[in-house]
């Protein structure tokens, strides 16, 4: 029985959305129905996020023939489909399908056209609906009837339109629609240093946790609080409930007070706790499509640069509307003078606002809505499929905040400033091209043809940004060609939102895979794909000679150390560069073009925090703390354990190989011991009770030994409580097979026996199992040793002391003496030839692993009282999992592939800055917001007495040969009247006025290359063709120095 069936969440295939929507929106999905009408490239967007994300079923319906137009933004059909005579819905059926095997798809084949003629038998498609969706232009009178039986029945209604580079959303999800979390972010927590008995109680929360994030208004619960005497009042006792709400009146970043609770009875203040937002569910009112078409009150912006831009727009929705109806439902002709001026004409006569009154700029954006209103242009589908498809998600779930009315978007910067031709628009009414055709000119199509882009990654963004390039035509041309590398192999989570990937995919690799499907859908498309990491290391590959070929990179990477890189060769090769990433609905775009905008590395965000070892090893109040506890211990037994012994077994002189461990060699050596000699398993029942003493010795003995040298009443030198603030007293646990945690509902003491012995029986190449009774039956049997606290032992208590701890090592004055008499004990490599440990390297994705961290973690978070985790949210934590959606994937590649058009010179002028556009979304609240790029910062120089303002794009190029250092040093003089008194390549010095006057006089006649080889004594790669050198100069009339950029010197 399937997950469908049996309502169970497959977390496998759903693990990064769930991160995103949460288990139960996830199931409400699963329980809905949607119904699609129009299956152009909207349409198909729409579908395909939403059959991703795992909603129930989906209908579709659109009995319309495919025209070439559609090509521009259907993935799903070819030109071989024109002229077919098959409904769209009927040929995107089976692909859709294939999305998603929980999902089921089905075809609505009874409506012969969506004219109000057959209205009746469109609106008995809404019967059952949870959801109905739009995504071509109907009569009004048909969108008002659907509207009104949505709000008859109780379903969500959306209607959206893509017209060239402008399109409008509409939702109206009724009259109440519920919303159980507005935002998707997660509850604000902080702890509790005090909360005093006063009225009203005054909470303070710890500073070092960070502020409390709390509003007035807000509701908290507490738990785990300790210190107030709860029998002293009822109020007081209110606190120690945690499904007791409180509101919250904020009276600082720190401090907030609980509305109505009375404490002042109370003799003493709580003094630790936890404190949870509570988030409470919202109703959202609609208006329905008639009333909001009249009078749409505050529109949503989305660029606020074009602040007037959304009246405008509806505005000219309305004439494109009329101009239709009046038309037998068809749009204006691309290139169309006298059409695109009869829609001016009609929004004129309903400019009650005057919007357009002596307005030329809102004359030409209505005439270029209605000259390309025909085109289906694959970015605009991709970013108002992804906004459109996570409003279907939102009316499913009931998570998250819809959009409540319209919202309008375009591109509008994309466009030339007038109308083009007719020829140079003209279709051809059976080219994949011809909606771009329509909008841009046959010119910019050809360019766009031949463009030579390197994709550096192919996971989601990666599978969008593809699909968008084979529909656009990036590098479908003679001279066009796309690279793109990715190292990582398909795994079943890539499925919910990698949508050129299928089950039949998963350990293929990525990069291959997806370039074969983008050529399903482009056979012309030029793809050369590469498992390579980009970095230092591959430079052989992705060198001079690859990047002087490009004319731009895409990054479609997940982490910042790699986009830094690529950053400083896009910098080095002056190429456009266009950023997205995700994080759940939050996205982001940047575009980076050289010399117009700062570079992607600019401006960055600040490092994430370590947690000291302190608090890690012992003082943990954070369930982050024991997670990562959890995983170092799960690295040094399972892993580093194993690869000490096999480094053992196999090295000649083992003793000399722990020279430059001064301080930990002794306890490496008696970890193998152990693991080879004292502990080591010839039995599955040996690992079991390996396990169940690790237990002991983790959660029971280290802890009273811990409060042994700090007892629970300990006070420190200025007397204050030992533990109080974020040092929370622990708990030593008393094993028990049956006990479960009331936060987690696991069985931790259990679970962790389970994988520990499996863990370690897999290390050892023994058969593991998993059945409850065998474990009873031998845990029962087990006897643990009694234990009893060792004097002398020192527990570190601040991060400098846990330093200390570790150069000092353990305070045996012979180290080596020690080490030896160890070795002597353990049997010789040569007794055991053959014999080798398995180490495990931790992979979130491995239940077995995440169960023992799971456990390990929550059976940590009981000895200190902190909330524990599922397996779910400790994966997460554990495997840094960034949340992932396919909407806000497909949103985000939309945004770049829109800037990619300007970058080719779709609007055939030289471009300002401020048309090009930096895109931050987040599509729970939502929100939609572009903005100009930064300026990149600027250095001033003298040179040749004139000012230069240099910056980071900036170098200075010489490409004359490979002349010799005194030809150099006369080059500057002669071009820049500069004296050089430094050059450098990397750390190497050719040249200080300082150095050996014999060795200078010997490199003056070396040509540079030579130079630099003789010192670092390594050739050049065949593909280098530059160096980059650096200088301190001084102006030869003022012998100031100048700042100067870097030398591009190429040499070959």
């Amino acid at each position: 029985m399937d997950a469908m069936a049996t309502g169970e969440v497959d977390e496998k295939l759903y693990s990064r959305q769930l991160y995103v929507m949460g288990h139960e929106a996830q199931r409400r999905m699963m329980a809905s129905h949607a119904l699609v009408l129009g299956l152009s490239g909207l349409g198909v967007e729409v579908a395909k996020n939403c059959i991703l994300a795992g909603i129930s079923r989906m209908t579709l319906c659109d009995p319309n023939p495919t025209t070439s137009y559609d090509l521009g933004g259907n993935f799903y059909l070819s030109e071989s489909d024109i002229g077919s005579g098959v409904g769209k819905a009927t040929l995107c059926k089976e692909d859709l399908e294939a999305l998603n095997k929980y999902v089921g798809v089905d075809v609505a084949t009874s409506v012969p056209s969506f004219s109000m003629e057959n209205i009746d038998t469109i609106l008995a498609l809404v019967d059952g609906m949870s959801v109905v969706v739009v995504t071509t232009p109907l009569p009004d009178d048909v969108i008002v009837a659907l509207n009104k039986k949505c709000r008859e029945i109780g379903s969500c209604f959306i209607y959206s339109v893509v017209a060239g580079v402008f399109s409008k959303v509409f939702c109206d999800f009724g009259d109440s629609f519920v919303v159980s979390d507005k935002d998707g972010e997660q509850p604000a927590q902080s702890q509790v240093e005090t909360i005093l008995p006063s009225n009203p109680a005054l909470v303070k929360v710890l500073e070092d946790q960070g502020r409390h994030g709390l509003e007035t208004g807000d509701y908290v619960s507490f738990s785990r609080i300790k210190g107030i005497d709860q029998d002293s009042s009822r109020a007081a006792q209110s606190l120690y409930h945690s499904s007791n709400q409180f509101e919250v009146k904020s009276t600082g970043p720190f401090t907030f007070e609980l509305v109505d609770l009375d404490l002042s009875s109370c003799k003493m203040p709580a003094t630790q706790g936890y404190i949870t937002q509570v988030k409470s569910p919202v109703t959202i009112s609609f208006k329905s499509y008639s009333e909001a078409l009249a009078d749409p009150g505050e529109l949503m912006m989305s660029d606020f640069a074009k602040f007037d831009r959304p009246p405008l727009l509806h505005l000219a929705f309305r004439a494109l509307q009329s101009f239709i109806e009046n038309n037998s439902m068809q749009l204006p002709d691309p290139g169309n003078v006298v059409m695109a001026e009869e829609v001016l004409k009609i929004a004129k006569s309903f400019d009650s606002e005057n919007l357009i009154e002596n307005n030329s700029s809102a004359e030409m954006i209505i005439k270029h809505l209605a000259s390309g209103s025909k085109a289906i242009l694959s970015p605009m589908c991709a970013a108002i499929g992804g906004i459109v498809g996570q409003e279907v998600l939102k009316a499913c779930s009931g998570k998250f905040t819809p959009i409540n009315g319209f919202l309008y978007f375009d591109a509008s910067d994309t466009l030339p400033n007038e109308l083009l031709s007719l020829d140079e628009v003209k279709p051809t009414g059976n080219s994949c091209y011809d909606s771009q055709i329509a909008v841009f000119g046959r010119e910019i199509q050809e360019s766009i043809l031949d463009l030579k882009y390197f994709l550096v990654g192919a996971g989601a963004i990666g599978c969008e940004m593809l699909k968008n390039w084979a529909l656009m035509g990036v590098a479908c041309g003679e001279k066009g060609h796309i690279h793109m590398t990715d190292m990582d192999r398909i795994e079943k989570s890539n499925l919910s939102r990698q949508f050129l990937f299928r089950n039949e995919h998963i350990n293929s690799f990525k990069s291959t895979t997806a370039a074969e499907s983008a050529k399903k859908m482009n056979p012309d498309i030029k793809i050369t794909s590469y498992q390579e990491k980009v970095g230092s290391e591959t430079e052989h590959i992705f060198g001079d000679n690859f990047y002087d070929k490009l004319d731009g990179v895409c990054t479609a990477l997940d982490n910042v150390e790699a986009r830094l890189y690529i950053d400083q060769k896009c910098l080095f090769y002056r190429l456009p560069m266009l950023e997205s990433g995700t994080l759940g609905t939050k996205g982001n775009t940047q575009v980076v073009i050289p010399h117009l905008t700062e570079n992607y590395g600019a401006t960055r965000d600040p490092p994430e925090k370590s947690i000291p070892v302190c608090t890690l090893k012992n003082f943990p109040n954070q369930i982050q703390h024991t997670i990562q506890w959890a995983r170092d211990y799960f690295e040094g037994i399972f892993k580093q354990n194993a690869e000490d012994v096999n480094t053992y077994l196999s090295a000649n002189d083992y003793a000399s190989t722990l020279d430059g461990q001064l301080s930990t060699k002794i306890d490496t050596i008696k970890a193998i011991h152990k693991t080879l000699v004292e502990e080591r398993p010839v039995s599955f029942e040996d690992c079991v009770i390996w396990a169940r003493l690790k237990f002991e010795d983790l959660f029971n003995n280290q802890i009273r030994q811990l409060l042994h040298n700090f007892p629970e009443n300990q006070l420190t030198s200025t007397g204050t409580k030992f533990w109080s603030g974020s040092k929370r007293c622990p708990v030593p646990l008393s094993f028990d097979v049956n006990a479960e945690c009331e936060d987690a509902e696991m069985k931790n003491h259990f679970d962790f026996i389970v994988a520990a012995s499996n863990l370690r029986a897999s290390m050892f190449g023994i058969t593991g199992r998993t059945d409850e009774e065998y474990f009873n039956q031998v845990l029962s049997d087990i006897i643990v040793p009694d234990f009893s606290p060792k004097e002398g032992v020192k527990i570190a208590v601040t991060e400098s002391e846990a330093k200390d701890d570790g150069v000092a090592g353990n305070g045996i004055t012979d180290v080596d003496t020690e080490c030896m008499q160890v070795l002597d004990q353990m049997p010789k490599p040569s007794e055991l030839v053959g014999f080798k440990l398995h180490p495990i390297d931790f992979d979130k994705d491995i239940d077995e692993h995440m169960l023992f961290v799971t456990a390990c973690s929550n059976l940590r978070a009981l000895n200190y009282s902190i909330p524990t985790e599922d397996t779910h949210k400790s994966r997460a934590i554990a495997g840094r999992i960034i949340p992932a959606i396919a909407t806000t994937t497909a949103l985000v590649t939309g945004l770049i592939c829109l800037e990619l058009y300007k970058v080719v010179g779709s609007a055939r002028k030289t471009l300002a800055i401020d048309a090009y556009k930096n895109g931050f979304v987040n599509l729970a609240i939502p929100f939609i917001t572009l903005s100009e790029p930064s300026a990149p910062e600027k250095t001033k120089a003298i040179v040749k007495g004139k000012e230069w303002n240099w910056t980071a794009w900036d170098s200075l190029d010489i490409n004359i040969g490979d002349i010799t250092l005194k030809e150099l040093m006369d080059y500057f003089e002669t071009e820049y009247n500069l004296e050089i008194s430094m050059l450098s390549q990397g750390v190497s010095i050719l040249y200080s006025f300082f150095a050996n006057k014999k060795k200078v006089e010997e490199r003056m006649k070396m040509p540079l290359s030579k130079i630099v080889t003789s010192i670092t004594k390594k050739e050049f790669p065949p593909s280098q063709l530059f160096i980059i050198l650096e200088l301190i100069a001084n102006d030869l009339t003022t012998d100031e120095e100048v700042e100067l950029p870097y030398v591009k010197f190429r040499f070959r």
